[in-house]
């Protein structure tokens, strides 16, 4: 996979919403703030530690790391990635999850109670910490397994002013379209390889199936007070396809407006469908129910045959109903969200980078493991997750769906950009441009005004 960027600004601060509206952990130096595991030595079911000799031992240290991670499943799978490495270096590794990280981190970190580690889904958060001064880098021991199973690109977003901080250890793709396989066989539908493909299916479908109920189309973009990150996926993704990998990065670093006419193409883009009432909003209402229509609520609608087709990361999965079958032949699928060609294929991605707040040996030692192949491939094999570490067998997936999206994001010739809010100072990147987009999703604003209301928001 081939991703890059023009250059890297440590004062990005992030956005957090694209992703799922993350917003960082935060734990205090030994305690748990929203109520966050524990996850030290669980015991090595075979007994051999042979594999984790190169990590020293540590009897009673204790190392702690914030994350978002705060659902109970999610919360155990991690902290079982990392059960045998603990229970052979005596490391007792503290787990803390919780959705409160952005709002909270600096008051722990002014206060001398800063986790050891935190996972940040937001390089623009890290580089500001790293700005301040709060950020260590990574120990070379640490770089150098980076280097071994992350490529120069992936890398990038987790390194300021050419020296790393940030690995990444857990990625996703978002440039995918949710579809019923078995309607489109019903409906002789097939997949679409170019963007006049899928918009010559979308009117197909209105004239087969639409109704005052059923559309080609469905989307929402409410998400608490995070209302509007999808909409600004949506628009990412359009960038990549209409102006192309290099504008993306002109855009998002603000080297030219954001008002520029080749985003507002974009965006008339992306309104072609969710401005559309023959389009969009199927089983909900007109377009303008996207701004009140929760994100997930939305795409459950293809399952209701109320809509064929919904724009969603790959971590969509995780949001349908326990017992669905997510296959190529199943309830629901995904396809690649395609551009101008068939071989033109960019990816929109995000990711999980793993940074340290100080350099004690059992913290370098746990940064270290945690960005192994080893442990990448361990973390995929219990479920639910996707790393971009070259290390992961794809056959580990725990699904067809992430497993594609693993083949996708391990493809040399693959051209990927990071989410651009992510990027992007957070007054804009998690606050104007999520706004702009409401407002222009609810017809308060047109594509121009709304890109000029955030670029006069630029700080």
């Amino acid at each position: 996979m081939r991703m890059t960027t023009t250059r890297r600004r440590a004062g990005a601060v992030l956005a957090g919403g694209a992703a799922l509206a993350l917003v960082l952990t935060a734990c205090d130096g030994g305690g748990d703030l929203d109520g966050g595991g524990g996850g030290g030595g669980g015991g090595n079911a075979d007994g051999d530690c042979s594999a984790y000799e190169e990590y020293g031992t540590f009897e009673g240290a204790t190392v702690t790391i914030s994350s978002t991670i705060s659902d109970p499943a999610e919360a155990d799978a991690l902290e079982e990635s990392w059960a045998d490495f603990a229970s052979c270096t005596g490391i007792t590794i503290q787990h803390n999850g919780t959705n409160e990280f952005e709002s909270q981190i600096y008051v722990q970190v002014e206060g001398g109670n800063a986790p050891n580690l935190a996972i940040f889904p937001q390089p623009g958060l890290l580089s500001r910490m790293v700005a301040d001064g709060y950020v260590q880098p990574a120990a070379d021991d640490v770089a150098a397994t980076a280097g071994e199973g992350l490529s120069e690109d992936w890398l990038t977003y987790g390194t300021i002013d050419d020296t790393l901080y940030g690995v990444p250890i857990m990625g996703s793709v978002k440039s995918f379209v949710w579809y019923s396989p078995t309607a489109f066989s019903e409906s002789g539908y097939e997949i679409p390889t170019t963007w006049d493909e899928l918009m010559a299916l979308t009117d197909q479908i209105a004239t087969d199936h639409g109704s005052d109920t059923v559309k080609p189309w469905c989307f929402g973009i409410e998400s608490g007070g995070a209302t509007g990150w999808p909409a600004t996926d949506f628009v990412e993704d359009m960038v990549l396809r209409t102006a192309g990998p290099d504008v993306y990065d002109q855009w998002v670093n603000h080297e030219i407006p954001f008002n520029d006419p080749q985003i507002v193409e974009a965006l008339e883009a992306a309104g072609s469908i969710l401005q559309d009432p023959e389009r969009v909003n199927g089983g909900i209402g007109d377009p303008r129910s996207i701004a009140t229509t929760a994100w997930a609520d939305a795409g459950l609608q293809v399952l209701e045959n109320n809509c064929f087709l919904f724009r969603a990361a790959s971590f969509f999965e995780a949001q349908l109903p326990e017992g669905t079958n997510v296959a190529p032949d199943g309830d629901i699928y995904a396809f690649y969200l395609p551009s101008q060609t068939a071989e033109d294929q960019p990816l929109l991605v995000a990711g999980d980078y793993l940074a340290a707040f100080d350099d004690e040996e059992a913290t370098v030692a746990v940064h270290n493991f945690m960005s192994s192949g080893e442990w990448a491939d361990t973390r995929v094999s219990l479920g639910g997750v996707t790393s971009p570490n070259q290390g992961v067998d794809p056959a580990n997936a725990s699904s067809d769906m992430l497993r594609q999206t693993l083949e996708l994001m391990q493809d040399e010739n693959a051209v990927a950009r990071f989410d651009g809010s992510d990027l992007m100072p957070s007054s804009v990147g998690a606050g104007s441009f999520w706004t702009a987009m409401t407002n222009w999703v609810d017809g308060q604003q047109s594509s121009e005004e709304a890109l000029t209301a955030v670029e006069n928001s630029w700080p």
